[in-house]
Parts: C-alpha cells; structure tokens; sequence
C-alpha cells in the first residue's frame, strides 16, 4: 500500500481539515509537538504545530502529513497527488475545490484519456491531479 505524507509549513491542521471536506475523509489523527511525551524532544514555540495527521478517504486511501520544521521546508515538486472519480460532475466539483485560492494549471475538461481531468496546485502549495476516467481506461 502506498500512501502519501505531506509536510507543510504550519499549515498541516487547515490543510487536513480542507482535504478531509472536499474529498469526504475522516480525520483519524491529528497530533500537536505538545501531545508528544515529556522525554521527547519538542522545538520550542512549536507546540501547537502538527506532529502527525491522518487522513481516511472512503476508497480506502490515507494521506498523512506534518508541519516541517521551516528549515526543512521545501517547495513540493515532481509529484501530483491523484483523485480519481466516476462522475465527471463530481470531479469537476473536487477540483474547482481544490483549485479554489490555488493556481489552475490545466483547467477541468475532457480530454482523449477522460471524461474529465484537471491540474491545480492548491492553496497549501499541494500538486493535484483530479480525474474522471472514460470507459475502458
């Protein structure tokens, strides 16, 4: 099984919280530095950042995620994560969602391969991809 963790600077909580909307997930676990136990090192005026999130999706998927320490925060790149969906009204839906305060980079339509795909990059710096497969694909 593969699952995708994301780092994020301070915006892991907000994040999770939009995904866990718009693509119907529960959050499983979202823990602070400061829910950590006493002997666990913590950076300090990090305590209410997440340590880690769990997010389940009703196809069985997970995403998981952090806050990074901003010294080991980097610009995601050459990755996308994946939706896909069997009804183009709902894809389009996900991803106007998604996209929504974020960058657009190939709009929501049909194309050869799909009843509907699209590219954006969301409003927390997150790639995705939202497809709606055709018949046979």
């Amino acid at each position: 099984m593969l699952n995708p963790y994301l780092f994020y600077q301070d915006t892991c909580e907000a994040a999770f919280n939009f995904y866990a909307k718009v693509l119907g997930g529960k959050i499983d676990a979202m823990m602070r530095v400061s829910d950590a136990p006493a002997d666990v090192p913590g950076a300090p005026g990090r305590e209410k950042t997440i340590m880690h999130a769990r997010l389940s999706l009703p196809d069985g998927s997970v995403l998981m995620g952090s806050d990074a320490p901003p010294e080991h925060v980097q610009k995601p790149q050459g990755f996308s994560i994946s939706v896909t969906v069997t009804d183009p009204a709902e894809g389009e839906r996900k991803f106007n969602a998604l996209s929504d305060g974020g960058t657009v980079t190939m709009p929501f339509s049909k194309t050869f391969w799909a009843k509907g795909f699209g590219m954006c990059v969301d409003k927390f710096g997150i790639p995705w991809m939202v497809n709606c497969p055709a018949e046979g694909m």
